[in-house]
């Protein structure tokens, strides 16, 4: 049986983004499970399409959502992606 998860790395690496805009590749891959390569097509593929903003830093990247977008999917027309990341990260009760 293959495992799955809800979220697609995609999402992951929004929501690691979302939690701290200052971790490095690395870091979101460990976070993820993924490789940094990996991480790194997915951060263009976020940023191409206007997402994410990546800013220099110094030595490192610095990363900004542009939470106003909506989500790409029909099922979710009309929503934005903040409502997502904001449900995703509200506080366990």
């Amino acid at each position: 049986m293959s495992e799955w998860t809800f979220l697609t790395n995609h999402a992951q690496v929004l929501l690691c983004i979302f939690r701290n805009g200052r971790l490095t590749a690395r870091e979101i891959a460990e976070i993820v499970g993924i490789t940094e390569r990996a991480v790194q097509r997915i951060l263009d593929d976020l940023e191409n399409a206007g997402y994410i903003s990546r800013f220099r830093d110094g030595r490192k990247n610095r990363y900004e959502i542009h939470q106003e977008l909506p989500m790409r999917h029909p099922a979710q027309r009309g929503r934005a992606i903040k409502d997502i990341l904001e449900l995703l990260t509200m506080p366990y009760l």
